[in-house]
């Protein structure tokens, strides 16, 4: 007589057998501007200062602002970077105060999400307007041993159903093989009417 084996029970253990996940995490800073280190003073006639700020643990963030629109570094940068890059929008702009950090399996930062809000002109008044005001969520890599770091993409806040999921899939899977100053760093997903044209200035 045959004897029938069951399966079923060995299944079931396996199932529920835990698996190793290496997944990235996200830790939050703010970006408090009020209470930072002055790299460089206000310039009176464009508006631009340059800032060190704290960031996550003992990577900085660094802040610099110029004719109404900003631009941020995170983490150990070199002296080149922090003077020379400015990566930002045409149109005047300003930042959110949440940072969000990407964290690799080894608890360090490999990549930053933060919102920028986008002044856009409305053709009808020829004035910047909240009705056609853009958000856009930037990925940026945080600067590693070579001191670089740079944006590697951009999510259009408005346009896409679910915008922080998308930066934080940017986030993960392209920091680590961006290359900054050479890569370009582009928008995924939908992109409306208000998510302005980026620009880029790097070190010659």
């Amino acid at each position: 007589m045959m004897t029938r084996v069951r399966i079923f029970p060995l299944v079931l253990l396996l199932a529920a057998a835990p698996v190793a996940a290496h997944a990235n995490d996200s830790t939050y800073t703010d970006l408090d501007t009020d209470h930072c280190k002055t790299l460089s003073e206000e310039d009176s006639e464009g508006g631009g200062i340059s800032l060190q700020c704290k960031g996550f643990k003992d990577y900085p963030v660094y802040f610099k602002e110029g004719d109404l629109r900003q631009s941020i570094l995170y983490g150990p940068a070199s002296n080149a970077s922090i003077e020379d890059i400015f990566e930002s929008f045409e149109p005047f702009n300003h930042t959110a105060r949440k940072i969000e950090w990407r964290l690799g399996p080894d608890g360090k930062p490999t990549a930053t999400i933060l919102r920028w809000f986008i002044e856009n002109i409305d053709p009808a008044t020829g004035e910047p307007s909240p009705k056609v005001q853009g958000q856009v969520l930037v990925v940026s890599k945080v600067a590693g041993q070579d001191g670089m770091g740079c944006v590697i993409g951009y999510v259009d806040a408005l346009a896409n159903p679910e915008p922080n999921v998308m930066a934080r899939q940017i986030a993960d899977t392209k920091a680590e093989g961006f290359a900054c100053g050479t890569d370009s760093a582009d928008f995924h997903g939908n992109r409306g009417s208000t998510a302005a044209e980026p620009t880029h200035v790097f070190p010659e």
